[in-house]
This record gives structure tokens, C-alpha cells and sequence, in this order.
């Protein structure tokens, strides 16, 4: 069992007053009963019960003799009937997650996919949480304390020490009382899931129609019709002005667009308006003429107004309600403690480590000379999304448009050619198929996006924004990396041995195999796989994408800290702070190889507005993306890139560095990837 393995319990609040004789008489009855081999883990078991345990108030959970009788009914010992109950756990909790999460997609369904027109009623399904009273109901009904009486609650320092002795069983073991190491109530629960909801609309409709984005000298740059979603598909635009010979000054159009949203000087009529030409530039809104405007009728005027700092007050929506949270999670008192210790279950300083390798990395300082190169001019701090050293930025976008657009038209026929998609990405004609019946494929409003499955019979669902002409290549590329994350999430629910050990380590990892399908998306097109010359810059491209969201998850990192240290601030005390954070990253880090200081630019990303402190994730996946990368390419000859993905990806939620020593042979490091780009680096500039 896992007791045995385990050191110390961790830290864990005294039981209240009024329970603390019972704890001990419950100890010393339940060691005469059961002996002294059960001692430790009754001791650890009923500290971490009545650390829990309500014994008075509206929602008690029994007095101080329910508390002792409660002990001595539960308490198993090893054996037969601790086995029983811990399958029955297993068994039912899955249950449990699985119809949770179908009935939020379910309920999420009108406001993310594209059904039609959207209903004021839509977002406030979206915000329903049906899981907000799981867990009172699971503590409330002592379920929850079933498993902590029984099972050792363990920290990220035990798990990382001592889980690569650990049995799968101990593994699940310790998944399974982790789940209740905090006892968050149902109304804190639903104001996350409010709030959560609110941010998501608020990004989900933030497009810009950016035939009335207008150049510095008040020029059309763009076609009628296009409309791009702040940040992915305006960064994607921008990356793909680099395959044209005047791109850029729409890069340099839509950086400055980038700029006045992070800075909130951004007019709030300038958001979603076909019906209304901006000058980023100037800053000037006014009315479009009507033969240019692609929906709706014309503007007799327009208001100039800013946003208001709506950004950064959605921001601080989420961080109120997740840090309502605190209280009730004694071992991880800060949803940023949550985030490493919990959730992502690397340490915050190796993660800060890991990025700051890559970015102070002399390699990085090399790619960046090279990038200038390339470009035949100084560097500009757009110039951090550089997609010239991927194959594809040498082909028209215009080419590998028509070509997707031709091959899916709709999300229907993306599902239908699943088999054949999979086949090309090194899976058996009978694997794919059987991973192609697992996988749904819906519409999406928003860019896209993968939802998993959490239960066994119930399908991971693949989420893709495509237009009413078809999928074009940007949506193509985002679709077939959340196709990673779909055949990861199949996967890790259908081949693990223990579903609660369902998954894999954190997120990161899940990005991580996704990356490992996006690319490769050409090859999915039936275009040529890149050469050895083209590998080695996309080794370049790698390190690049990585030192750029390695940067922004730091500035993630410094907003949430300065938030906690300012729980009181105003939308515009966080928007000064969110820029000052962000310029001083760029100083440090980015300004030296560009040249240029002071940018915000750093501070665009979306997922800081929707998410709650996801993005180092990235960055982290990359590194993850470039060790897995190094270990598929020394594949022995008859070994596919599809059996080592099944391979990796059934090993289950363990530590980290124990599913990467699985999968490559070594912890998780940044050196494969600074290797790559070494040797990216001694081959002739090209």
C-alpha cells in the first residue's frame, strides 16, 4: 500500500476544538482493533478526516460522537475489503466525472459551437456548473471522507521523491485521495464557473474585421470579409504575411491593433464592426462607406470612446473568483500554488528555470540574427511570431487555402476523413478507424478547441471554427493539433489501467502531443515531409515559438503574483501593472535580440483574459514536444510515430518526470530542444 512508502503527511490545519478529543479517542480505538501494523495509517487517516470534519453549523457533518462513529465504521484495513472499496471509488467517481462533463458540453454547446445565431439564454447555460455541488455532495454524504480516513493525501514533495517506487495502484491511490484535498462550496465553486463563462464570451465575440483595419495612411491592407479572433487569428495573420513579399505592412498594422487592446486605448466600436473603419495607428474611428461593409447597414456616426479596461476587469472577475477558493485548500492556500502543486505538479521555480534557460539560451541570441537575415531588416517586436523557417511560409497562403477548403468544406468532412487523416500521421489502417470512432467532430465559434471525455463509452469532442467556404489552412493547422489532443485524450481514458489515473501529467503534456501532429500537418495534406535541410529549421522555428510563449508565460506568472500581492485593485491599477510586467520582460529578455524597447506585445494573449494562469503550460509543452521529437526521430526503422504515441500516452496521469522517463529516457529538460538548435545552427545560413 502507499503508506507504507510515504514520510510525513502534509502540512494539514488542526482539527476544530471541539473534535480534538475525539480524534484521539478515535485513534487509540482504532489501533486496539485493528493492531499496530494499521497504526500509521490510522494516524494519518483521521488527521486528515477531521481536518475536514464540520462538527458544528448550518452544514454540520455530525458532532464529535458522529466523528468517532463515524471512524470506526469506515476505517478499513488492508485486505480484501480496502481493495473492494477502492474499486467501488474508482468505478463510481468516473461515473461521476464522466456525466459531469457531458452535461457542461451539453449545456456549453449553443454558446462555442456555431448552431446559428447566439441567444441571450445561451451564456447563462454556459455559466451553469453542474459539477459546483460535487463535492459538498461527496463531502456532505462522507463519501470524501471515506477516502480520506483511508487513503494518505500526499504533497508534490512526496510525489516527486518517492512516486517512481510507486506501484499504478499507489499511484491511483494517491490521484484518487487528492481529489479531496480541498473542500471548496458549491457557491465558490459556481461563481469560478460564472466568471469562467463570462471571460470566455467576452474573448469568444472579440474579432476584428480587418478589411476596415487601415494602414497609416488610413489604406485598406486586407479582403473584404476577413474576420480575425483576438489573439489566435490575428497572430496567425500575422505569421502568414511572412510568405508574402507585402506583408509587411499589415504586420505592422495588425502589431499596432495588438498594441492598442493590451494598452486598452483600443475604441470599444473598433471590436467586432464591420461598420466601422479604425486607423490603429492614429487611433481614428469613423464610419465605413457602405459598399465595404460586409454585414449589417451603415454608421451615421461613431463613438471614439476606449474599452474602458473591460480587458483587465474580466481579468480580475476570474482572479476574485478563484481566489474565493483559498480558504478551503489548506495544502495549497493560492490558485497559483494550486497551478504547480496540484494541477501542472512541476515546482513554480524549475518551471521559471525551464523558460529562462531557453530564453537567456546563446542559441536564441543566434536565431535571432538569423531571423534578421532573413528578413533583410532590423527586427521589430512582431517579429517574435517569425514563421519563415517553416516549410509552409514558402507556399501562398492563398494555395494551401484552396487546397483545405477543397478537402473540407465542412466539419462533417473533416470527421469523415479522420481515418485517413491518422493513417497518414503513422497509425495502423485498424487503429485509426478505431481511434476515428472515438472522436466527434462539432463546429466551433471561437478558433477551436478539444474537449475530453471522462468517461468510458463517451467520445472526446473536436471543436474547429470552419468558414462558410470551407476550412482554410490556419483553421486546418489549429484543427489538427487539437486533433493531438483528441487521440491523447482517447488514449489516456481507453488504455490506462486505472481510470484514475486517466490523462496525462498536466496540460503541457497534452499540448506537448498535440504539437507532435501540428507538425506534421503537411504531411496530412499529402505535401512532401520536410526535408533534412527543412527539419533543421524547423528546429529554429521550435526554438523561436518556444522563447516567445516562454516570455508570455512569464508575464502570466508576474500578473497573477502582483494580483495577490493587490487583491484590491482597480481594472486600471491591473492594467498598468499587466504593462509594466510585460515591457520588463521584454527588456530583459526579448529587447537585447530585437533592439527595440519597451513593447507590450507580450500582454496580447487571450488565454490571460479566459484562463486562470494556463499559459506556461505552453512554453513547457514545447520543451516536452522537442524531447518526445528527439526520442521519435531515433526510432528504429519499422517503428511508427502512431505505436509510440499509444505507447507514451496510456502510461496515465503520473509525475512528470516519471511519464517522461517512460516515454524518452530522461526527466523533462530544455537540452533537446537547445540541442536541435545547435545543430540547426552549425549548418550553412540558409
Amino acid at each position: 500500500m502507499l503508506i507504507a512508502a510515504l514520510v510525513a503527511a502534509p502540512a494539514l490545519p488542526p482539527p476544530p476544538k471541539a473534535l480534538a478529543a475525539s480524534v484521539d479517542r478515535a485513534r487509540r480505538a482504532l489501533v486496539k482493533r485493528h493492531g499496530e501494523a494499521e497504526r500509521e495509517r490510522i494516524e494519518r487517516g483521521v488527521a486528515q478526516a477531521a481536518a475536514f470534519w464540520r462538527p458544528a453549523g448550518a452544514q454540520a457533518d455530525g458532532d464529535a460522537r458522529a466523528f468517532e462513529a463515524f471512524c470506526a465504521e469506515q476505517f478499513l484495513p488492508r485486505g480484501p475489503a480496502l481493495d473492494a472499496a477502492f474499486a467501488r471509488l474508482e468505478a463510481s467517481l468516473e461515473v461521476v466525472d464522466g456525466h459531469e462533463l457531458e452535461i457542461d458540453r451539453e449545456l456549453s454547446r449553443w454558446a462555442q459551437l456555431d448552431l446559428g445565431p447566439a441567444q441571450p439564454i445561451d451564456g447563462l447555460l454556459d455559466a451553469l456548473d453542474p459539477a459546483a455541488h460535487v463535492v459538498d455532495d461527496l463531502f456532505d454524504g462522507k463519501v470524501a471522507f471515506v477516502v480520506l480516513l483511508n487513503f494518505p493525501l500526499t504533497t508534490l514533495d512526496e510525489r516527486l521523491a518517492r512516486g517512481e517506487a510507486w506501484s499504478r495502484r499507489e499511484w491511483a491511490e494517491a490521484r484518487l485521495a487528492n481529489r479531496f484535498a480541498r473542500r471548496v462550496p458549491a457557491p465558490v465553486n459556481q461563481g469560478i464557473a460564472r466568471a469562467a463563462a463570462r471571460a470566455d464570451a467576452y474573448i469568444a465575440d472579440y474579432n476584428l474585421w480587418v478589411h476596415h483595419l487601415l494602414s497609416e495612411k488610413g489604406e485598406r491592407l486586407f479582403p473584404k470579409g476577413k474576420r480575425l479572433l483576438s489573439h489566435w487569428n490575428l497572430r496567425d495573420e500575422l505569421k502568414a504575411q511572412y510568405a508574402r513579399p507585402d506583408g509587411l505592412p499589415r504586420q505592422r498594422a495588425i502589431a499596432r491593433a495588438m498594441e492598442r487592446i493590451v494598452t486598452q486605448t483600443i475604441p470599444a466600436a473598433a471590436v467586432n464592426d464591420p461598420a466601422v473603419d479604425w486607423n490603429p495607428f492614429t487611433n481614428e474611428v469613423r464610419p465605413a462607406p457602405p459598399d465595404t461593409i460586409e454585414q449589417g447597414g451603415p454608421r451615421e456616426r461613431v463613438d471614439g470612446s476606449a474599452e474602458a479596461d473591460l480587458r483587465y476587469a474580466t481579468i480580475l472577475a476570474n482572479f476574485r473568483a478563484v481566489k474565493a477558493a483559498d480558504p478551503y485548500s489548506p495544502s495549497a492556500p493560492t490558485h497559483v500554488a494550486r497551478t504547480f502543486d496540484l494541477q501542472r505538479e512541476i515546482p513554480e521555480g524549475k518551471v521559471v528555470a525551464l523558460l529562462e534557460e531557453v530564453l537567456g539560451s546563446p542559441q536564441l541570441r543566434e536565431a535571432g540574427k538569423r531571423v534578421a537575415a532573413r528578413l533583410g531588416r532590423p527586427l521589430e517586436p512582431f517579429d517574435v511570431w517569425y514563421d519563415g523557417f517553416r516549410p509552409r511560409s514558402a507556399r501562398p497562403e492563398a494555395e494551401l487555402d484552396a487546397l483545405t477548403r477543397a478537402r473540407y468544406p465542412s466539419a462533417e468532412a473533416f470527421a469523415k476523413a479522420l481515418p485517413e487523416t491518422l493513417g497518414r500521421l503513422g497509425f495502423s489502417p485498424e487503429k485509426a478507424r478505431w481511434l476515428a470512432e472515438r472522436i466527434e467532430v462539432d463546429p466551433a465559434r471561437g478558433s477551436g478547441h478539444a474537449m475530453p471525455a471522462a468517461r468510458r463509452g463517451d467520445k472526446p469532442r473536436l471543436r474547429t471554427r470552419v468558414g462558410p467556404d470551407g476550412m482554410d489552412y490556419k483553421g486546418f493547422n489549429i484543427a489538427v493539433h487539437e486533433l493531438g489532443h483528441n487521440v491523447e485524450q482517447v488514449f489516456s481514458l481507453y488504455g490506462v489501467d486505472h481510470t484514475l489515473l486517466a490523462g496525462v501529467p498536466n496540460v503541457a503534456f497534452t499540448e506537448a502531443m498535440a504539437f507532435l501532429f501540428q507538425a506534421r500537418d503537411l504531411e496530412v495534406l499529402g505535401l512532401p515531409r520536410p526535408d533534412a535541410d527543412a527539419r533543421r529549421l524547423l528546429a529554429l522555428d521550435g526554438l523561436w515559438a518556444t522563447a516567445e510563449i516562454a516570455a508570455v508565460g512569464l508575464v502570466d506568472l508576474g500578473m497573477w503574483h502582483w494580483m495577490y500581492d493587490h487583491p484590491k485593485a482597480t481594472p486600471a491599477e491591473l492594467r498598468d501593472a499587466t504593462l509594466r510586467i510585460a515591457r520588463d520582460v521584454w527588456n530583459r529578455w526579448w529587447a537585447p535580440i530585437v533592439g527595440v524597447k519597451d513593447s507590450p506585445i507580450l500582454a496580447v494573449y487571450s488565454h490571460m483574459v479566459n484562463n486562470t494562469l494556463y499559459l506556461p503550460d505552453y512554453p513547457i509543452g514545447h520543451l516536452i514536444a522537442a524531447q518526445v521529437e528527439e526520442h521519435v526521430e531515433a526510432l528504429p526503422a519499422g517503428r511508427t510515430l502512431g505505436e509510440e504515441f499509444e505507447r507514451m500516452t496510456t502510461f496515465g496521469a503520473v509525475a512528470p518526470d516519471l511519464w517522461m522517463k517512460h516515454a524518452t529516457g530522461a526527466p523533462v529538460s530544455a537540452a533537446p530542444l537547445l540541442r536541435a538548435a545547435d545543430r540547426a545552427l552549425a549548418a550553412p545560413a540558409r
